[in-house]
């Protein structure tokens, strides 16, 4: 082992440890990266997350705590994110119902009129349902 002026060697039970003075901190800032993009992660809307979904992210962070925090910062974290993830910035409306919202996977209304025949065939069936209900 080589050692440099800088560092010092101690012995601990009769092993050696080399300890690094050149970046005291190193340790801490990556910690402290790992928490951020931990809860970062954690609070985004799964909707802005691009590249994998929320989970894999989410491992990545927590199984490649540098690597992990790094490549979500770079690749997946929502564009307009805010400091703690989120929709950020004010970009999308929020509607009085946000769980009807446009999210990945779920399929929009396009044509109103057959918007219109599907509730008018929910509202028949409950209806339908009810009458039995009261029936039986």
């Amino acid at each position: 082992m080589v050692l440099h002026a800088k560092d010092r060697l101690v012995f601990n039970g009769g092993q050696s440890i080399r300890e690094d003075r050149g970046v005291p901190y190193l340790g801490l800032l990556i910690m402290l990266l790992w928490v951020f993009c931990l809860i970062d992660v954690i609070t985004a809307d799964e909707g802005g997350i691009r590249h994998l979904p929320k989970m894999v992210w989410l491992l990545l962070v927590v199984f490649l705590p540098l690597a992990g925090s790094i490549a979500w910062l770079l690749a997946g974290r929502p564009v307009d994110g805010g400091i703690w993830g989120g929709a950020g910035g004010g970009r999308r409306e929020r509607s009085a119902f946000p769980e009807y919202d446009a999210k990945p996977g779920r399929a929009v209304a396009t044509d109103p009129a057959a918007d219109e025949e599907f509730l008018r065939q929910c509202r028949a069936r409950a209806e339908e349902q009810r009458r039995r209900a009261r029936d039986a």
